[in-house]
């Protein structure tokens, strides 16, 4: 069985990928493992804007530090292990792990704004990363803020990363846009080798004792890859970037669906948090069967089979179903019932 994929331009033993994830990537040893239990490429955690800013910030004090004091002052000179802040141990952490792994490592900045993480993605470069995913983590909430002017950003930030690096580079999406498909495209016409759908944004809680805010991680769920496999259904064939699936992928089954959508690859995370590394190596062996017992020679063969474009009815994809849909759903509540009878 050929399960073999294309994805950035990097040949991959299967579609199965490591989302971006610090308890599944911080760690060399469980990098290990996830290559062991068959990860075809792993998206390391994300280094964050605020985290770099933060480091240069730490590093020009400790350069400052005592320019006004006496020459003879050399204790004023920091020590060399404060240059070892977070963003360097990123990069230290990229080159160990390409010297472990024989699968690829793909880097992942998380930002908002034209900071210097956009020059960051040189280093990452250097650091032997094969690629890059970018992670725009943004919420706007500037009143004044027109939506041209946020996918301006995006597309502004996009520019910049691919005039710093020539290894492929992604772009991890918000769902919010008003037209993701026009955004897609323009993405692409920017130079997006990749799209990743989509990201996830976490809303806080608030604890109604203590009143305090708090945030609150709620792993995905099997449901949740219903909008990226809408949206990689209706863009497959239209738009040149690979397709990328993050969110709800938990078993070979939502692999099979996103594969036929269109997906190059499926990312998957929630799953691996639940049931432990080895779960990957039971989605691979069961994706292998359903493979096998559908007739299928490879994943090739199987991707974009059910996607806008080659599915036997497109019009699921639209305005349309949503109206059916609602036509079908019959609540089985007694009281509703009973009303509906009187």
């Amino acid at each position: 069985m050929d399960l073999t994929t294309n994805y950035l331009g990097l040949r991959l033993r299967s579609p199965l990928v490591v989302g971006a994830a610090a308890p599944l990537s911080e760690e060399l040893d469980t990098l290990k493992r996830l290559e062991d239990a068959g990860a075809a490429a792993v998206v390391m955690h994300s280094v964050f804007e605020e985290q770099i800013q933060r480091d240069v910030l730490e590093l020009h004090h400790h350069l400052e530090y005592g320019t006004h004091s006496f020459a003879e002052a050399l204790t004023y000179f920091p020590e060399p292990e404060i240059f070892h802040v977070g963003a360097e141990h990123y990069l230290e952490h990229i080159r160990q792990a390409k010297a472990a792994l024989e699968i690829p490592i793909i880097g992942s900045l998380n930002g908002s704004s034209m900071g210097g993480w956009v020059e960051y993605a040189q280093n990452i470069q250097q650091a032997g990363a094969d690629a890059i995913e970018l992670n725009i983590y943004w919420i706007p909430t500037d009143l004044d803020l027109s939506g041209a002017d946020v996918e301006a950003q995006y597309l502004e930030i996009l520019r910049q990363v691919k005039a710093q690096v020539q290894i492929p580079v992604s772009v991890k999406l918000s769902p919010f846009f008003s037209n993701t498909a026009n955004m897609a495209k323009r993405l692409c016409e920017m130079g997006a080798d990749g799209l990743v759908l989509f990201n996830r944004f976490y809303q806080p809680d608030i604890d109604i004792e203590a009143l305090e805010v708090r945030p609150q991680l709620l792993l995905s769920t099997p449901q949740s890859l219903r909008l990226p496999m809408h949206w990689i259904g209706l863009l497959y064939g239209r738009i040149p970037a690979d397709l990328a699936a993050t969110s709800g992928v938990h078993n070979a089954q939502d692999v099979v669906r996103l594969l036929m959508a269109g997906a190059a690859v499926t990312q998957i995370v929630a799953a691996l948090l639940r049931h432990g590394v080895g779960h990957l190596r039971s989605i691979e062996q069961d994706l292998e069967n359903w493979l096998t017992e559908h007739e299928y020679a490879s994943v090739s063969q199987l991707r974009g089979t059910m996607s806008q474009r080659n599915c036997p009815d497109p019009s699921q994809f639209e305005r349309v179903q949503y109206m059916k849909t609602l036509q079908t759903y019959h609540p089985h509540w007694p009281m509703v019932e009973e009303s509906i009878k009187n």
